[in-house]
């Protein structure tokens, strides 16, 4: 990945990156990062020298035709680790195993706090459970990532980028020894995220919104259906009104050839 796509990624789009110094040279450590793109996932592998492993949505590897054998051929071949979102607690759990056994082998592990990607460029609340528990879990520190503009380069839908300068700032590792032993205390996981999307925001200079942004989705999906089924109503109504104007204007016309006649 980092041969192919990593060098032309970097010589196209020129990422520039801040905080370089705070990635260990060896070692496990998890890279928490807002998420703005699907190019996310390239854009900050790129720039490193090291390896970074995320957990990818099972849909990319199990989706049927000649498309999704290559989409899974691409995420198994770079890395990823498939993770079925869909099962509640087990795909959580799933995710969290993923997340340990990758930092067990010394690597680095990637995870978005927030779940899924921002669907306004505003920094949403993280999810307490992946990310905490597996930091608590293996003690390792937690480097905060914020990527910049990415959303702008790839916008969700959008299949052909457009060429303009991302950014990357990377933070001081964060270090959770303090909660050690306590990954299944619900407000030391609350308390743990929150850090982390502090964090997160003094980086990337995001708007907060503290609301989950699964939710904020939800939301902006049922906005843009309710706004739809109001145009549809006033489009009716529209064609009402019209059909009652052509309407009288016929009796009129009727009317009036009748008047002549007589």
């Amino acid at each position: 990945m980092k041969f192919s796509i990593g060098g032309p990624l970097k010589l196209a789009f020129r990422p520039w990156v801040e905080g370089l110094r705070n990635i260990p040279a060896e070692g496990p450590a998890i890279l928490a990062s807002n998420h703005l793109s699907f190019s996310d996932s390239f854009f900050l592998p790129a720039v490193l020298d090291r390896k970074v492993t995320f957990i990818a949505k099972a849909e990319y590897f199990t989706t049927p035709g000649v498309k999704g054998r290559m989409t899974a051929a691409f995420f198994k071949g770079v890395g990823q680790l498939p993770v079925d979102r869909s099962g509640g607690r087990g795909a959580g759990e799933a995710a969290i195993k993923s997340g340990v056994d990758v930092l067990e082998r010394g690597e680095l592990f990637g995870i978005y706090p927030e779940g899924t990607r921002s669907p306004d460029g505003r920094l949403y609340r993280g999810k307490p459970g992946g990310l905490a528990r597996v930091a608590l879990a293996t003690g390792a520190p937690v480097i905060p990532v914020a990527m910049i503009d990415t959303e702008k380069i790839q916008p969700p839908g959008k299949v052909m980028p457009k060429l303009m300068r991302p950014g990357i700032r990377i933070g001081e590792p964060l270090d959770f020894s303090r909660y050690a032993g306590m990954e299944h205390d619900r407000f030391v996981l609350r308390a743990v995220t929150d850090e982390v999307m502090y964090e997160i925001m003094r980086l990337s200079g995001q708007e907060y919104v503290d609301i989950y942004a699964t939710a904020a989705k939800r939301q902006i999906a049922e906005a843009a259906k309710a706004q739809k089924q109001a145009h549809k109503e006033a489009q009716k109504e529209a064609d009402r009104v019209r059909q009652a104007a052509d309407q009288e204007r016929a009796e009129k016309e009727r009317a009036e050839k009748e008047q002549t006649g007589s």
